[in-house]
């Protein structure tokens, strides 16, 4: 079976890849992925010669490329997660991110059902989106999968458009598809743009804790390794033309968790207890915040078994051990040295 990984170089996909190279061994995995900022090799540097894992640099925009790839290697299976994820990143750019999460998914499916109609016995197209397609909840409340979309950034407009599309692959063309809408992601490898990561890195040089607002902020977080998990058993379990919702059952105000950060890494540090907390500073919101994420993931545990492997406060200190054990990378990331590694691995 040949399977193909968007964004396999990414936070998510790298660790996404790395399961199914490594529990899978019959099947060839396929990583597509253009390596922009957030796409670093080095994230599966520990698999890469593995005799059924493959590389490819390439876009998902690049249509014409996309339908060689598909012709070429007639995959078996695709797990969609390349995109632009960044929230405050779409708000300065949005068509960028209408580019690739709404016509780079498009070129997916068209090339998909290009090698796959008639043929689609066996077959499955993954699409893997985010629960900020929901838009807000009150203080009460959870999303399931049958709540209405009511996205409210740019970045959640164009997840939600490439959701739809995805469904309407399947109505219209049969296309075999399964979709999941997952929590926010936390965990090793992650590009310290993103909360955790960034806040890590700032502790470690004494550097400002930025916090939006009044930090009341709510958000479901979801350790990317039973994210991982998740997405296999998905992939190989889920009802086809389903929708599961994937959450970490771990909800904290962004200033409590920021809080809780702060004291996991004094101990870390030997520094004297309040100490990273004094580097808090509120900033002005960002347009369109939305004030809850909140993720019932009820569905996929009932039908599927899954379930989260670590609470909130283990996967975090695991998160910050990492770091901590793997401080070459966190530079080769923060001093952009890691998209060298591309040019010295792959390129004559």
């Amino acid at each position: 079976m040949k399977i193909l990984i968007t964004g396999g170089a990414g936070f998510i996909g790298s660790h996404v890849v790395r399961r199914f190279v490594l529990n899978y061994p019959n099947y060839e995995i396929y990583n597509l992925d253009a390596l922009t900022y957030a796409g670093n090799l080095e994230n599966i540097a520990d698999i890469e010669n593995q005799a059924n894992y493959h590389f490819v640099k390439g876009d998902i925009t690049d249509a014409a490329f996309i339908d060689q790839l598909f012709q070429e290697q007639q995959f078996d299976g695709v797990v969609h997660l390349a995109a632009e994820s960044h929230v405050d990143r779409s708000i300065k750019d949005p068509l960028a991110f209408v580019k690739t999460n709404v016509l780079g998914t498009m070129n997916l499916l068209n090339a998909t059902k290009a090698i796959w109609e008639h043929n689609y016995a066996g077959k499955r197209f993954y699409h893997v989106s985010t629960d900020e397609v929901y838009g807000a909840l009150g203080a009460e409340g959870l999303f399931t999968e049958t709540t209405a979309y009511d996205p409210n950034s740019p970045y959640s407009a164009s997840k939600a458009s490439s959701d739809h599309f995805v469904r309407a692959y399947g109505e219209t063309y049969g296309l075999p598809y399964v979709i999941t809408n997952c929590s926010n992601n936390y965990g090793p490898n992650h590009f310290p743009e993103k909360l955790i990561p960034l806040f890590i890195n700032n502790i470690i040089n004494n550097k400002p804790l930025p916090v939006y607002g009044d930090g009341n902020y709510t958000r479901d977080w979801l350790y990317v390794i039973d994210h991982a998990r998740a997405i296999d058993l998905v992939f190989h379990k889920g009802e086809l033309a389903e929708t599961y919702n994937i959450g970490g059952f771990n909800e904290w105000k962004n200033i409590d968790l920021v809080k809780l950060l702060c004291e996991q890494m004094d101990l870390k540090l030997g520094r004297e207890e309040g100490t990273s907390e004094q580097l808090i500073t509120f900033v002005k919101d960002r347009p369109g915040h939305d004030l809850r994420y909140a993720i019932d993931a009820s569905k996929i545990n009932k039908e599927l078994g899954w379930e989260p492997s670590v609470t909130f406060e283990e996967g975090l200190k695991q998160t910050i051990d990492w770091y901590f054990d793997n401080p070459e990378w966190l530079v080769h990331v923060t001093s952009g040295a890691y998209q060298e590694y591309y040019s010295k691995q792959y390129e004559a």
